[in-house]
């Protein structure tokens, strides 16, 4: 609504408040329900300067709220000078507003320098509160701190008052922190509480009332709150899943983790069995366990054949404690509650995975592969598409938030004023300068004006400085000398701002940048001199460049660009570093250096662009990082108070040396790098350690709310700024002068290079001329089969044409073939035979004719040689056009240029009859749908065959035979495939598709692979084989739409790429100038841990150890040694794998060739932390929003649907949006026997559901309470509750049965009722005859629990849960597409892993589980690597290469393979690349369930109308027209628009809107379904521009779905009939008056007659009846 005049600022004096009190004693009229507060006006903004300039007197001052809707509030405001807002009550609880006493509080409470001082107040107390120590006048301090706030406090209450309601004291919840810690701290300073937590941390509250000292971080606080009461039902759903999950957990896992490798005794076996495991304390010894090399806990085992395994002279039994010192196990609900949720956020995921995996079988992979694909997905998604609802929703009130209607005219009449007023300044100006200007034009004058704007803005800018600093720029930094000096600046800027001179300035900085990057350890001399010319070679550029510029400019005019200062800067550093070099200690200045590849940013205009939308985004959320900041300290701040002591009393529970761990809580900074790693995703380890020292009730609130609060600032903040980056539009910005230049020598070097090309290919194109017109009655002639009579009846027109075109035909292809990934749907499925490779020279008549007559058809046609094996003329495409008139100028170069003679023109007639025939056969072969299913068949034959060639083939002598046999068969039926389609389509039209070009060289692959069996020497072909699996790619649609979509998304965001790639190398650059070679250590080959420094301080020391030989001084194996190594190192850092041992090898380096030192340089953990955030976080925003731009571009391109999924798919989508809208129960009938129809009531009733809700979800609760080990009354009671349960769900099914009979198995849900029943029962009986061996207990449960999904059965559970699973369901076509690619590239990556990494030696990341001997452990291996798991270890185990690591000659049992060695560069090109391609995919899944979340949430806010909405529409019509005739009765019309669903719903009283619709109506007052429906649309959509299109399609769309129908003309409408009975009504009205006052005996019979007919005239409400007596028809209406 908007807001009234603006009006003058009045004082709030006593008569205004006694008129605010008379006037809230009146009852509120409508209109003022309708107010709402002026988003303008709130407290903390500032007061618009459509109000006016503030008088003084009114500064500090109680003023009458500007604000409508607080005039009856008893509300006042005060400004103070910065014109801030602030509100105050004027009654209840508090002083008068007139008191001195809180007129004195007000001022002081509103004056800004008391806001400041209690801002530095709370800075100075968070600085002081981050000390371990604190200094001896501490208490001192905190005194006075807590006096300050007390004093605070008492202001507050006496201005504001003591009440809850807004405006008051207690009505702001941050006063009430404010209060409750002030008062929490007045308590610990008199009453001994300090042990208790509460009171230990209340005094950290504190560094939050930084919050509502900021209006900014106030907003974004209040934006939070928002977020999360929308993500309660993401919330809720997330809880029941865990819950779930965890339950599933513990009927699977309960007790498998105490499964160890226990060492068994050879004598007296049964009885050592008794004694030892009888024993409690031989159970929890240790050293009879069995343990791997290097590893702290005990080999797990299990009893399935696919599980663990022990070594010879070990049983498995259940002894000892879980592992990770009993932290991870499924024994109880809690623990296993934490496992999923450590599983959700996917934290160390691979230990669990290999735990269970050792412990119950490989087989409960599956189990993890839900969990991830549920919670790291799914639930993640809905997550992120909340929050990015909320962003733009937030978004769009930034945009929309506009200044109220009256501010906006003061303000342009101002602008009118200012503008008027410097026009009038530049005519003066203009007339004392040039006697002439009277008679200049407009348009200078126009100028001059924007001139003097832009100098005024300036001076307005520069108002601070002094008049002297203006002379002394004028003097010393604008060089005006004299005329020699003015021509030398004219050559000087001719020079450098020469295009030429920018490129060769672009080309220096790239050198340099290579120079940067070629820096290594350890460099040889020759090296080191190179570089080190190099870089003087490129500073003196840079110095040459920063002084000619400076000639060309001035000074002045110099910095006064931003470029220019960054350069300047560059220089500078150049020539200190090289007077400082000398120097000890300045080695790090060299790191600056980097700093040189942002000069590049100048010349790249995307790279600028990307800097330029984050700069003004971080402006735009400065806020948000203000708060996360805050956040973050408070969290470090409350883990140091919380648990610093604790970590120093119960070290020793920690570290058997009593020595702190890295990460810890003691000091504020390790406390602050703790919390920045739980906000990394990596937080159990370190839980597990709190768990030691501080037990488990004060450690997981504590991570719950850094992981929970944390995670939200950061998505949210990642949100926003992927919004800002997608929603960037190129066409709005400008290029630099550096990019044009550059542009503008790039194009003027390519015009020289076609200058001399076209020079010396000169002569070649005279000759083409001279021959064309020998050529062209042979090409006439060669194409007459490609062509109809009436074409050829005009050849001089129809060469000309082809001459015109030769010049574009190159260019046409080579965009063709760049485009063949992605042809459009008739390119990929029908290849036309080529012109150009028929042999026909000519047609038989009746062909020609027969073809003749299709030249008027509006469409292109193939034509014979595109058409010839089909009977129906195929519409040929813009792609495959391009195509054939490419190819026909073929024949030029063929060697026909000579006429045949007669008998040899019949000869080759016939032979190409024949050749003809034979092409249309193979055509017909190709096309054929049977052939093409055949091939599909044999691809996948093809391809699964790859998965049985594991380490094992060798001993499996038959399956090898049949794989060989197997290859050839599928080799040959390729070859053969491919030449049938050569013969069908020709060469040209085959090797310009791109899918077939793929085809070939899987076909090559095939043959080399066969070549590399039949000779010793070519072997490692074979290792190729795992490129057959392409070939999937192009038989299949599903595929093929995949490929394309993920092209489309990210082939251009390769700038984009490449900007982040120059940041890594940055960091790269920089890791290398701080850690090359000092990642070496001396390592102790007995315990394989680190010398001590006080043993060995450097590597000369740690050679001269007698017993340390063979490694005597070892690097690390990740290192920043090289740039390539830098770059491994950070993408293991950005993966968060590994990247712990990294900074762990930082912070103890010291320097080249010294002995580390445990956080001897531990201030170089700010390198990762800048990383994570500036090379992580920063480009993975930029990267996605991109990402996001293109995929929204493509989908509006076609037309809103998704882009990964076939047409067919898009059909299927269509129906089952319908399917999920429909009414999810079905409509029972009811028995007529009164037995059967009252148990029929029962069941059918809600609370009958509702009782069978809650036994359901008390049945799991009693799963709940379970635990591993628990006692026999407590097994004795479960067994009780669930005989009870089951016999209740018996006599459930029982009764529905009875009601049902058989309609009862007509619904899927009481089908799997009925089962669970089955089951149940059976449980009880099964064991009585053969024992727990079948079924596990535990399982049956679980089934028996199952039952609880019926929570998400729509129309029985919560609405919100189905809300949240519908963008799965629909969005499952694109997910199944896009996880049939990922699975195919997991399957070529398993299989090329076990044909290079089978024999890797197991340690590390890789062993009994995890390994790539077989299929499915090299799937499992890729499972973790996609979900960015533990490929660290793996990558480890590969690295090594060299005898100290590995045996190169160990004998590999079954097979001929030696040696147990990796490959280094395989593994990090495997690694490396999969997780790129892996990444590229699962970023598409994650946007298409995002979009579709939006997609649903968009189309549920916006004024449209969906299919759903027409289907629901024409369900209730079939209730009002049963016999289907598609009309209904006026007097029906109100009932059925009542019984609409929104939107097209209207409540009643509806007739007056009804009327005004103006509906047509037939004889009979019927009216038209078509007509209503197209009234409510129109209603619904208003204007919307999209009204006319819907329309129309739903007009064709009904003739279409009834084309028979009896149509009726329109006799009148709606409206007429009302406008009839109206007038009627009058007329009536008119003669009963007449006839009243001429037969005064006759009233009352006359009266009953006319109200007779006023009755029947009259159809509609009384309000339209009073309405029209009191003016004209037209105007009731």
């Amino acid at each position: 609504m908007a807001s009234p005049e603006p009006k003058g600022l009045v004082p709030f004096t006593r008569e205004s408040l006694e008129f605010m009190k008379q006037h809230t004693a009146k009852k509120h009229s409508e209109e003022q329900r309708d107010l709402t507060p002026n988003t303008d006006l709130e407290v903390g903004k500032e007061l618009p300067f459509a109000y006016g300039n503030l008088p003084q007197g009114m500064v500090l001052e109680p003023l009458e709220d500007v604000d409508p809707y607080y005039k009856n509030k008893n509300t006042f405001m005060v400004l103070n000078k910065s014109r801030t807002i602030f509100r105050f009550n004027a009654t209840w609880c508090t002083f008068s507003p007139f008191s001195s006493t809180r007129r004195t509080t007000i001022k002081i409470l509103v004056h800004p320098f008391f806001r400041l001082f209690i801002l530095i107040s709370v800075l100075i107390d968070c600085i002081f509160m981050s000390m371990t120590e604190m200094p001896k006048w501490g208490p001192v301090l905190q005194n006075t701190l807590l006096g300050i706030y007390t004093f605070e406090i008492l202001i507050k209450l006496i201005a504001r008052g003591i009440w809850v309601e807004p405006f008051y004291f207690f009505g702001d919840p941050w006063n009430w922190l404010d209060f409750s810690v002030t008062l929490f701290e007045h308590i610990t300073r008199y009453l001994p509480l300090y042990f208790i937590p509460i009171f230990r941390i209340s005094r950290n509250l504190r560094i939050l009332k930084i919050i509502p000292l900021n209006q900014g971080l106030r907003s974004f606080v209040g934006i939070l709150i928002h977020c999360l009461k929308k993500l309660t039902g993401v919330i809720t759903l997330t809880l029941f899943f865990l819950s779930i999950f965890s339950l599933i957990g513990m009927g699977l896992f309960m007790g498998n983790l105490k499964h160890k490798c226990l060492r068994w005794p050879q004598e007296n076996e049964t009885a050592t069995l008794h004694n030892k495991t009888g024993n409690p304390y031989y159970i929890r010894e240790t050293e009879n366990f069995y343990y791997l090399e290097g590893e702290n806990s005990a080999l797990l085992c299990g009893n399935r054949t696919d599980a663990g395994q022990c070594p010879e002279g070990y049983v498995c039994v259940k002894a000892g404690t879980n592992p990770d010192y009993g932290f991870t196990n499924f024994d109880t609900f809690g623990w296993a509650l934490l496992a999923m949720f450590r599983l959700m956020t996917q934290d160390y995921p691979e230990a669990l995975y290999h735990q269970i995996l050792y412990a119950s079988g490989k087989v409960y992979m599956i189990f993890f592969v839900v969990i991830s694909f549920w919670f790291a997905f799914y639930i993640a998604s809905l997550f992120l598409g909340i929050l990015a609802m909320s962003c733009e929703e937030e978004k769009l009130k930034t945009k929309t938030r506009k200044v109220e209607p009256k501010f906006q005219q003061t303000l342009k009449e101002l602008q009118e004023r200012n503008e008027a007023a410097e026009t009038n300044a530049t005519q003066i100006e203009m007339k004392k300068r040039s006697p002439t200007s009277i008679i200049t034009s407009l348009n200078m004058l126009d100028d001059a004006t924007a001139a003097i704007r832009h100098e005024e803005e300036l001076k307005k800018s520069r108002k601070r400085c002094p008049s002297c600093w203006y002379r002394c720029t004028k003097t010393f930094l604008i060089w005006n000398c004299s005329p020699c000096w003015l021509k030398l600046k004219e050559f000087i800027h001719m020079i450098i701002m020469d295009p030429f001179t920018d490129l060769v300035l672009a080309i220096c900085i790239i050198l340099n940048i290579c120079f940067l990057a070629l820096d290594c350890y350890p460099m040889s001399e020759e090296t080191k001199n190179v570089l080190s010319i190099g870089n003087l070679i490129c500073v003196g550029i840079f110095t040459a460049e920063m002084i000619l510029k400076i000639i060309a400019m001035h000074p002045y005019g110099y910095f006064q660009v931003g470029w220019n200062i960054f350069d300047s800067l560059i220089v500078f550093h150049g020539l200190a570093e090289f007077y400082l070099a000398n120097i000890h200690g300045m080695a790090p200045f060299r790191t600056f250096r980097v700093l040189r590849i942002f000069k590049l940013v100048k010349y790249w205009p995307t790279f600028k662009i990307l800097m330029q939308i984050l700069n003004d985004s971080l402006v735009a959320l400065k806020d948000l990082v203000l708060l996360l900041l805050t956040f973050t300290f408070f969290s470090a701040v409350v883990g140091l108070k919380l648990f610093g002591m604790s970590y120093k009393e119960g070290v020793c529970n920690i570290d058997k040396d009593c020595r702190l761990p890295r990460w810890h809580m003691q000091d504020f900074f390790h406390s602050y790098l703790n919390v920045f790693r739980i906000l990394c995703g990596e937080w159990i380890e370190t839980l597990w350690d709190c768990f030691k020292v501080a037990g488990q009730f004060s450690c997981i609130p504590f991570y719950m709310m850094v992981i929970l609060i944390g995670n939200l600032l950061i998505i949210y903040l990642f949100l926003a700024l992927v919004s800002s980056f997608s929603s960037y539009k190129a066409a709005t910005t400008e290029e630099d002068d550096e990019a044009k230049n550059l542009q503008r020598a790039v194009a003027k070097i390519q015009k020289g290079i076609n200058y001399v090309l076209s020079k010396i290919l000169c002569k070649n194109q005279n000759v083409s001329k001279e021959t064309m017109d020998n050529v062209n009655d042979v090409y006439v002639k060669e194409n007459i089969s490609d062509h109809t009579l009436s074409e050829l009846s005009n050849t001089q027109e129809f060469l000309k044409d082809k001459e015109k075109s030769s010049g574009t035909e190159k260019n046409t292809l080579t965009e063709n073939e760049s485009q063949s990934l992605i042809p459009s749907p008739s390119v990929s499925e029908t290849v036309p035979i080529a012109s150009g490779e028929s042999d026909i020279e000519n047609l038989d008549n009746k062909e020609i004719q027969s073809k003749s007559g299709d030249g008027s058809s509006k469409e292109k046609v193939k034509q014979s040689s595109s058409s010839e094996c089909s009977t129906v003329d195929i519409a040929i495409s813009e792609e495959e056009e391009m195509v054939y008139d490419h190819e026909k100028p073929k024949h030029l170069k063929n060697g026909y240029r000579q006429r045949s003679s007669p008998g040899q023109f019949s000869r080759v007639s016939r032979k190409g009859k024949i050749w003809q025939n034979i092409r249309k056969t193979c055509c017909k072969i190709v096309e054929n749908s049977c052939f093409k299913c055949f091939i599909g068949v044999v691809t996948l034959l093809s391809t699964g065959a790859l998965a049985f060639e594991d380490i094992y083939i060798d001993q499996r002598k038959t399956i090898k035979i049949l794989l060989e046999y197997a290859d050839m068969i599928f080799t040959y039926i390729f070859i053969l495939e491919m030449l049938l389609k050569w013969m069908a389509y020709g060469f040209k039209a085959y090797f310009t598709n791109g899918w077939y070009k793929l085809d070939f060289m899987v076909v090559i692959v095939f043959c080399l692979s066969l070549i590399g069996k039949s000779r010793e020497e070519l072997k490692p072909l074979i290792s190729i084989k795992f490129l057959r699996a392409l070939r999937v790619l192009s038989q299949f649609e599903r595929m093929k739409v995949v490929v394309r979509a993920l092209i489309k998304t990210t082939l251009p965001t390769l700038n984009v790429f490449l900007v982040c790639f120059m940041i890594w190398l940055a960091f790269s650059i920089l890791g290398v100038h701080l850690f090359a070679g000092t990642f070496y250590e001396c390592i102790d080959p007995t315990s394989g841990e680190r010398f001590p420094i006080a043993e060995v301080m450097n590597k000369s020391q740690c050679e001269s150890l007698v017993f340390n030989e063979s490694m005597p001084w070892e690097n690390a194996k990740l290192n920043f040694d090289n740039v390539g190594n830098g770059f491994l190192s950070l993408l293991q850092v950005a993966t968060f794998n590994g990247w712990i041992t990294i900074m762990n090898s930082a912070v103890d380096s010291i320097g080249v060739n010294r002995q580390p030192n445990f956080e001897d340089n531990i201030y170089m953990y700010c390198y990762f932390i800048n990383f994570v955030i500036i090379g992580l976080f920063l480009p993975l925003s930029m990267l996605i929003g991109f990402i996001i731009a293109n995929f929204n571009k493509h989908k509006i391109k076609q037309g809103g649907s998704n882009i990964f999924i076939t047409v067919k798919q898009k059909k299927q989508s269509r129906a089952l949006r319908r399917l999920l809208c429909e009414d999810s129960q079905k409509t029972l009938r009811r028995p007529g026997n009164k037995c059967q129809g009252f148990i029929f009531d029962l069941v059918t009733n809600d609370i009958f559901n509702a009782i069978i809700m809650v036994l359901i979800c008390f049945q799991a609760i009693t799963i709940m309470i379970q635990s591993d080990e628990q006692s026999q009354k407590m097994d004795a009671a479960l067994c009780w509750i669930n005989l009870v349960l089951i016999i209740l769900y018996t006599g459930e099914c029982v009764l529905k049965l009875i009601a049902l009979q058989c309609s009862y198995f007509t619904i899927g849900w009481n089908i799997f009722d009925f089962m669970v029943v089955i089951f149940s029962v059976t449980e009880l009986f099964l064991p009585m005859m053969v024992g727990y061996y079948l079924v596990s207990p535990s399982i049956v449960e679980l089934i028996r629990m199952s039952r609880i999904i019926h929570i998400l059965r729509p129309g029985k559970g919560p609405k919100v849960f189905h809300d949240l699973l519908l963008p799965l369901i629909l969005s499952l076509p694109a997910l199944l597409n896009i996880s049939l690619l990922i699975f195919l590239v997991m399957f070529i990556y398993a299989i090329f892993g076990m044909y290079n990494f089978a024999y890797v030696k197991k340690e590390a990341g890789i062993n009994d589980v995890s390994n790539f001997e077989t299929f499915g452990s090299s799937m499992l291996c890729l499972f973790q690597v996609t979900v960015f798991a533990g490929w660290d270890g793996m990558l480890n185990a590969i690295f090594n290469s060299k005898w100290s690591d590995c045996d190169p000659d160990k004998i590999n049992p079954g097979t001929q393979v030696r040696g147990d060695c990796g490959n280094p560069s395989v593994g990090i090109i495997y690694f490396v690349s999969y997780i790129l391609i892996s990444w590229l995919i699962i970023v598409n899944m994650y946007i298409v369930v995002v979009m579709e979340f939006l997609n649903i949430a968009s189309k549920k806010k916006a004024k449209t109308l969906s299919e759903d909405d027409f289907r629901k529409f024409f369900q209730i019509w079939e209730q009002f027209d049963p016999d289907k005739t598609q009309y209904i009765d006026s007097s029906m019309l109100s009932d059925f628009a009542a019984a609409l669903d929104p939107p097209l719903f209207m409540a009643k009283p509806n007739k007056g809107q009804l009327v005004a619709m103006d509906l047509p109506m037939a004889a009979g007052d019927r009216i038209h379904c078509l007509d209503i429906l197209l009234a409510l649309t129109k209603r619904v959509m208003g204007k919307d521009v999209r009204m006319e299109k819907i329309i129309s399609e739903m007009e064709s769309g009904f003739v279409l779905a009834n084309p028979f129908k009896i149509t009726y003309e329109p006799i009148t409408t709606t409206l007429k009939r009302k406008q009839e009975a109206v007038s009627a009504t009058i007329i009536q009205r008119a003669y009963k008056s007449y006839r009243l006052r001429q037969n005064d005996k006759n009233t009352s019979d006359i009266h009953m007659i006319d109200e007779d007919k006023e009755v029947q005239a009259n159809t509609e409400n009384a309000y339209f009846d009073k309405a029209e007596e009191k003016s004209t028809i037209q105007s009731q209406i």
